[in-house]
């Protein structure tokens, strides 16, 4: 007998029902979003926002979103949402972002914040947990940030990320996985991936922390009674034969000996602590002790940048632990209106083109009637003389 067909609706809804949605936001409920958005205080010179689907678009209403208004001013604006911990799950942190005003020096990057962030008093120097999106100025920046907060610091990616520096909208991704791999995507496609502990130059401080678990552990295992030292170790003691042949026997090595000669609260002497952890490394990874991309307790996404000339609209922010909901909530939204902005905008470029060259002739027209008029005016001047 066949098995019965699950219908397509069935498959989106289930997919939904799997997916864990932290935060979504559209702003489609119109001027209702400043209550869930608050505007920092900290500074009286912080910009203000706008809900604005900009001089062209897709769709007017779905593509309204917050858009920067000031010209040479910082930003800071936050909304809340229930706490949560990304230990053990894939966190997914979507947005897209419109330069419409062409871009010269500014951020368009989102930061996420620890539950208990100050909203009123959002800052520059309020700690975050993520920071991830695109940065401009000039020639020398076009980059997307992914900037991690670990052991009380804050570390970027190595890898050079370029951003989209046109004045359409696009979609940027930021996948973190429980494995500690990760991928950026722009408009759904991947354009970086690897791993968070190389590309985020976490080695180093990695290696800090293993040499620090490693002392303890030797600190632990040398004190106390009877310890267990099965464990193999070279024996110091020991020296190369007076009649051993390199050429012939090839390097000299040391015996390892089964255990050191030492009875209950006596020091093992003659153990070499590199050996001992190398044994002891063998059966440990260490390189996975250490969370790298787990966030205990996130619960505030925002805005904190600067920008030289505004016009920028931020839209379809969504937190999330499904990469499938993502990508279906992206081509939902930028996904559908992509193209009929670009339409917008081309229809409105080729009337800026047809308004330009009718003033154009206008000017000239009227240049050819002035320089009649001036001929005129000299031949009655002739005339008179």
């Amino acid at each position: 007998m066949a098995a019965a067909r699950v219908p397509l609706w069935a498959v989106c809804v289930l997919r939904v029902a799997l997916a864990t949605v932290y935060f979504q936001e559209d702003f489609l409920d119109g001027e209702r979003w400043r209550n869930r958005w608050v505007q920092s205080t900290n500074d009286s010179q912080f910009g203000y926002f706008r809900l604005s689907s900009g001089k062209f678009y897709g769709h007017k209403e779905k593509d309204k979103g917050l858009q920067t208004t000031q010209d040479s001013r910082f930003y800071a604006i936050s909304a809340r949402f229930k706490p949560f911990s990304n230990k053990g799950k894939t966190l997914i942190i979507q947005y897209t972002v419109k330069h419409e005003q062409k871009m010269d020096c500014g951020g368009g990057y989102i930061k996420l914040f620890p539950a208990d962030v100050d909203q009123k008093n959002l800052n520059g120097k309020s700690q975050y947990y993520i920071m991830f999106g695109p940065d401009i100025c000039g020639f020398d920046v076009k980059k997307v940030h992914v900037i991690l907060h670990f052991k009380n610091q804050y570390h970027s990616n190595k890898k050079s990320i370029r951003c989209k520096v046109d004045g359409f909208t696009h979609l940027y991704t930021l996948i973190l996985r429980p494995d500690l791999t990760y991928e950026v995507k722009i408009d759904g496609q991947s354009i970086e991936s690897g791993n968070i502990e190389y590309d985020w130059q976490l080695t180093s401080l990695k290696k800090m922390e293993k040499a620090s678990a490693e002392s303890k552990d030797w600190a632990q295992a040398t004190e106390g009674k009877s310890q267990d030292w099965e464990k193999h170790f070279l024996d110091a003691s020991a020296s190369k034969p007076s009649d051993w042949n390199s050429e012939l026997d090839g390097d000299w090595q040391a015996p390892m000996l089964q255990k050191p000669p030492y009875q209950d609260g006596l020091k093992p002497e003659g153990i070499d602590k590199d050996v001992w952890l190398h044994q002891k490394m063998k059966n440990t990874n260490y390189l996975t002790e250490y969370d790298l991309s787990e966030f205990e307790n996130i619960g505030a996404i925002g805005l904190e940048l600067w920008q030289v000339r505004s016009g920028t609209i931020f839209d379809n922010f969504l937190i999330t632990d499904d990469e499938e909901y993502a990508e279906n909530f992206g081509k939902a939204t930028w996904g559908e209106t992509k193209g009929p902005e670009r339409e917008m905008d081309a229809i409105q470029a080729k009337e800026e083109v047809k308004k330009a060259r009718e003033e154009d002739e206008d000017e000239q027209m009227m240049g050819r009637f002035g320089g009649r008029e001036n001929i005129f005016k000299g031949f009655h001047k002739r005339n008179e003389l």
